[in-house]
Parts: C-alpha cells; sequence; structure tokens
C-alpha cells in the first residue's frame, strides 16, 4: 500500500498545458522550467505523473492526435474520397489559424531540428505522420475499387499529395498566412482533384 500523498493536480489539464508548451516551442526548444511553470507542477510531481521529458512529449502528442487533431480520423469517414480531403483541409486550417493555438501544426512543428539525442522523438513523430498518409492510401484504395476516384490514380501519390499539402499549409500559417489565404489553396487543391 502505497503511503504517498495524493496528487495535488489535474492531470489531464497538466497535460494539456504541456502540450501547448511543446506545440509552441517544440521538444528541444522545451525545458522542464518552462513545462513545470506551465504545467503549474514540481519537476518530482512531474516525473511522478508523467516520467521523464520524452515520455511527457509522447503523451501530448497522444493528447494532440486525440484532441485538437481529431479530424485527421474524422475526415476518413466522409462519403468520397474528394470529401475527406476537403474536411481534412478545412478543419486543419482551422486548427492551425486559430488564434487560441500556437500557429502551425503540432506533429509539424515539434521536432523538425532536433539533436542526435533527441532524434528518437523525431523519429516518432516521422512515424505517426506516415501513419496518417497510409491510412489515406488506403482510402484512397477504396475508393478506386468502388468508382469514387478513376482506376488509373496512384492511392500511394495521392496521399503523399494530400500529406505534403496539408503539412505545407501548417508552414505557411507558421510563417503568418491567414486562414482566407490557406482555405484558398486549399480550393485550388479541391479544383484538381481527379474527377
Amino acid at each position: 500500500m502505497s503511503s504517498g500523498r495524493p496528487r495535488q493536480f489535474d492531470v489531464d489539464q497538466a497535460l494539456d498545458r504541456a502540450l501547448q508548451v511543446f506545440w509552441k516551442k517544440g521538444y528541444e526548444g522545451t525545458s522542464l522550467l518552462d513545462l513545470t511553470e506551465a504545467m503549474g507542477i514540481n519537476r518530482p510531481s512531474l516525473y511522478a505523473a508523467f516520467g521523464n521529458k520524452k515520455t511527457l512529449f509522447l503523451k501530448a502528442m497522444d493528447r494532440y492526435v486525440q484532441g485538437p487533431a481529431c479530424h485527421v480520423g474524422e475526415a476518413l469517414q466522409e462519403p468520397t474520397a474528394r470529401q475527406a480531403v476537403e474536411y481534412l483541409l478545412r478543419h486543419s486550417i482551422d486548427l492551425i489559424t486559430d488564434a487560441s493555438n500556437p500557429c502551425g501544426c503540432f506533429m509539424v512543428q515539434g521536432a523538425l531540428a532536433v539533436s542526435d539525442d533527441a532524434d528518437p522523438v523525431r523519429q516518432e513523430m516521422v512515424r505517426r505522420r506516415a501513419m496518417a498518409e497510409e491510412a489515406f492510401c488506403r482510402r484512397f484504395t477504396r475508393a478506386i475499387a468502388e468508382g469514387d476516384l478513376p482506376p488509373d490514380t496512384d492511392p500511394g501519390d495521392l496521399a503523399r499529395y494530400v500529406s505534403t499539402i496539408s503539412h505545407g499549409l501548417a508552414v505557411q500559417a507558421a510563417s503568418g498566412a491567414s486562414r482566407d489565404e490557406l482555405l484558398r489553396v486549399a480550393e485550388i487543391v479541391l479544383r484538381s482533384w481527379p474527377a
């Protein structure tokens, strides 16, 4: 039986605050002091509740995928491939231009430039982005089988194209592009959709 004191903070709220810090500063740009101040806890409490900085970052990544970026999975449920991409792009633009969030996309910004020590974090982000791209590839493969996309469509190339556009929008948002500017880019993508 543990004789430790019960936690004096809300774990979910603390994780949300950690996500905001990592989203704004990236993995390496975030210090333990940044985290403890934002989360309102001390280092022993951070370690006890979340493990080390890397583990906390991975939990923040899960939180991002299940929360702010849940639209990625939702998009795959749309009835047509084009509607799936439209849903993805519009909701991504809403997320990355929302003034209550840090600029850009957590999954793009979080580990763009990291040292060798932080490479496992970067690799995990790469892996998760690849999983999303693969999910769209499967969706497009289904669309081809259903006659929703032309039979000569390469689902892998189309998924890579959509992924590249989506991540490019995030970089543009982080550079100051407005919501309206990004929506116009999305319209170009949708106008060029395979007939």
